[in-house]
Formats: structure tokens, sequence, C-alpha cells
């Protein structure tokens, strides 16, 4: 089922207005990739490149300024408080945003939206691209085991034996590494072949990165391809108070990242370039 989102005007909108923009924002190069990535299954490299889906990015910098709230739907007075983005401006800081353009196969265009991560403890907002995973069956896998993870640590702090500290660390260290494992197991990888894999898969390795498949590159694709889209641009900025490592700040796009989302790019972005030649004559 395709996720349409509402239009937020914007430049090109005879209905929106001309939105303002931070004082320090910077344009990307248009055809700078936006995402690329080795596709073990076919051998290539594969990218996608801006292709002016900065001026969605622009507009829904707009709407986060002016609107205060990721609710996409509802009258300014009845936004869902969870949605604020005052969250994004205190300890938690802020996040990156990302927006496909995409043709339909009615030949319109649809403009996909992602934010990484959770929002606020929310993996799903009306409007919003989903995570690549159920929610419901992460929270039903991580409950007994992070409890059991939590007395183990308990019972580390109050044991005087080192012995019997290295026994509980040893557990406890175990019991992390397999609820990592069967949470990565959870996320479901789809292509423009319509291929489906599990991010070991996708990645070609079990050593797989806290957060790989969390950011809006694999979000946005992902929802691309299981609704019959294809994507012809894609950009990603950041909004919100600057990260820890200063590496990041508000109103400045970025490409995917190379540590968590080029291992599994290669294979979400291969069959996309047979997509856009069309059907074959």
């Amino acid at each position: 089922m395709i996720i349409r989102s509402p239009d937020l005007g914007g430049p090109n909108d005879p209905g929106g207005h001309s939105p303002t923009f931070p004082r320090d924002h910077r344009r990307p190069d248009d055809q700078a990739p936006a995402g690329r990535g080795y596709c073990r299954a076919c051998g290539r490299e594969h990218l996608l490149h801006g292709n002016g889906a900065q001026r969605h990015g622009l507009e829904l910098m707009e709407f986060l300024r002016t609107r205060r709230s990721l609710d996409l739907g509802a009258a300014a007075t009845e936004t869902d408080p969870r949605l604020s983005t005052a969250w994004l401006y205190g300890e938690a800081r802020g996040k990156m945003f990302g927006v496909l353009e995409c043709l339909a196969a009615d030949g319109s265009t649809r403009i996909l939206r992602a934010f990484s991560g959770q929002y606020n403890g929310l993996w799903e907002i009306v409007g919003w691209a989903p995570p690549l995973f159920d929610h419901r069956q992460l929270a039903a896998i991580s409950a007994a085991t992070e409890q059991e993870i939590k007395r183990l640590g308990v019972a580390l702090a109050n044991a005087g034996d080192p012995g019997q500290r290295r026994t509980l660390q040893r557990r406890r260290r175990q019991l992390s590494q397999d609820l990592m494992r069967r949470i990565h197991d959870l996320y479901r990888l789809t292509n423009f072949h319509g291929r489906e894999a599990s991010l070991a898969a996708a990645c070609g390795t079990t050593a797989i990165a806290t957060g790989t498949g969390d950011c809006c590159a694999p979000k946005l694709l992902n929802l691309a391809a299981r609704s019959n889209l294809v994507p012809l641009g894609m950009a990603e900025f950041f909004w919100g108070r600057s990260n820890r490592s200063g590496t990041r700040e508000e109103g400045r796009f970025y490409p995917a990242c190379v540590e968590k989302c080029a291992p599994i790019l290669g294979f979400m972005l291969c069959g996309l370039e047979a997509r856009h030649a069309g059907p074959a004559a």
C-alpha cells in the first residue's frame, strides 16, 4: 500500500509560500550521490543522486520550523505533544530527516518522508516511512531479555568473588549478543528487483554496526520498493540541537552515512537502474 503524505507547500507550489532557512544553510550538489553502496548479489556499486530532491527537503525544513511538530495531518491546535520538535532541542538532541522523490505507476510524483531511528520513543508516525521491522515483535523479544540483563547487572554490582563476577559478566555479554542477533533477524530489506534480504545477508557479515537499517535512506528506499515506486532523487538533512560530536548542524544536508548505510544500500538500490530504464522494447 502506498503511503501518501500531504503537500507541504513550497516555492513551486502555487498554494504554498517561499520558505526561509537558517543563515548557515548550504545547498549540496544535486548531482552528488545521496546514497551509494556495493551490492554483493550482483557485484556492482549502485547509487542514487539528489536530482532536485533537496527542494522537498527545504520544504520539510520549513514545515518543521513553522509547525514545530511531526504531525503531518492534524490542525496545528490538535497536534500530538509527543510529536513536538521541542524534543529535538533537549537532551536527546537533533536527528536526521530525509525525503525521497518517487515516480508512481500512474506517472504522478510521490514524496516520501522519514526520520532516523525512533522519535520520542515512537517507531511509527502516520505519514512517515516505517521501520524495516515489526516494532511489536521487537518489543516482545526485548522485554524478557532486557529484564534478565538488568538482573545480572544488579547481581554483578553486589558480587564480591572474582570468579562469580566473571561468570556474571560472560552471561550478561552473551545475553546482549544473542538479543542483538535476534533483533537484527527482524529486519527485512526489499530491493527494486522485489527481492528480500536480512541485514546479515545484505551486509555480507554478522558484524553489523548498531543502528544499521534505522537511518532515513533505508527506511525511504524500503517503503518505495514495497510500494512499487521508482525513486528519482533523495536528500537527508539534520534538524534540531547539534549532536555531541559537532558533526551535524541544523539545516544542513548530508549524504547517507558510510558506517551504517553503505553496507546495505548496495542491495537496496539493486534493480533501480532497470526501473529507470523502463520496460524493454
